[in-house]
């Protein structure tokens, strides 16, 4: 497994990241435990979660299972950069939700409670916060690594502006601000190069995306809809993007086809493939689901190959793969 620093900090962190997001809904607690220890084994040592998984209101059923896995010893949490995640609603109490001093503060301590630890790797908001100032989000976060809390920090689903925004009020603090952000992001859905990309280059943040393979469709949905086996990708709007993308997705599994390679992996080789890029976040429900990802961090794309893959996929501006304001203006 290769490692590389997250963003501009010192962490390292190793080039896949392991998400927990199946841990409880769709994974059992001994699969998801043997899934954490295989992604050691591996070399894997980033794991991310949330407070909402589990999907049960105030439980964290999914930090949960993790903390009984840290609480089984053998240096599992020494081992482990853990990424955990608030915003989202874990009560039906005004201050239960977002990001006020007061929410932080208790989202904080009820994850380090669940996750059986003393301190958080990386905390990231969930979400952006339009009605809390970015003078208070700082000075909870700067509270939380005085106390040894926290150690860095990230965010997830940023606009490229709110990334600059929450940098220069960091700046102007003298706090490290964030180190991470984390965006969907793949061959299917590429809008973060417009602005988020370019922000997080200039700010040092390091790029995690989230649904790297856009829910399935790039895992090889077609090949296992001739072979009959099941898929997220049948219902709801990952069956209408099947659709919609259906001839390129085609082409996409063909080309993986005559390169020898699962197409899931060659999806997570090409993110690795893009600048700024820490971790694509892969989700297995199986241990062979996890081993089968590995594939993708030893995957060698050429110019030939990146160039049919931006054929297929090609980027959102429609004057060619370049990022703002020269997608949309001189």
């Amino acid at each position: 497994m290769e490692y590389t620093h997250l963003g501009r900090s010192g962490l390292s962190v190793s080039r896949l990241c392991l998400g927990t997001m199946n841990f409880g809904p769709e994974t059992s607690e001994s699969d998801s435990h043997a899934i954490m220890d295989r992604a050691h084994e591996h070399g894997i040592n980033f794991f991310d979660t949330a407070n909402v998984y589990g999907w049960q209101k105030g439980e964290g059923i999914t930090e949960q299972i993790i903390g009984r896995w840290f609480a089984t010893g053998g240096g599992r949490r020494e081992k482990t950069v853990i990424a955990t995640k608030l915003y989202g609603s874990m009560g039906d109490w005004p201050n239960e939700t977002f990001l006020s001093a007061l929410n932080i503060r208790r989202a904080c301590d009820a994850s380090l409670k669940r996750l059986q630890t003393d301190h958080i790797d990386l905390y990231q908001m969930h979400h952006v916060d339009r009605s809390t100032p970015w003078d208070e989000i700082w000075e909870a976060f700067s509270v939380l690594r005085q106390q040894g809390k926290v150690l860095y920090f990230g965010s997830s689903n940023f606009a490229g502006w709110h990334i600059a925004q929450a940098q220069e009020a960091a700046r102007a603090r003298h706090f490290l601000g964030l180190v991470s952000e984390q965006s969907i992001y793949n061959l299917l859905n590429r809008w973060v190069e417009l602005e988020v990309l370019p922000a997080a280059r200039h700010y040092g943040v390091g790029v995690i995306p989230w649904s790297p393979l856009n829910g399935g469709l790039l895992g090889g949905v077609l090949r296992k809809q001739r072979e009959g086996g099941a898929s997220r990708s049948n219902s709801g709007r990952s069956a209408e993007g099947l659709e919609k993308h259906r001839e390129s997705i085609e082409a996409y599994e063909k080309l993986c086809a005559d390169l020898g390679e699962d197409p899931a992996n060659v999806g997570l080789a090409w993110l690795l493939h893009q600048e700024g890029v820490t971790a694509p976040i892969i989700g297995p429900r199986t241990a062979e689901q996890l081993d089968g990802s590995l594939r993708a961090a030893e995957i060698k794309l050429d110019a030939e190959v990146l160039g049919k893959l931006e054929e297929l996929f090609p980027a959102p501006a429609p004057n060619g793969a370049k990022p703002a304001p020269e997608a949309y203006a001189w």
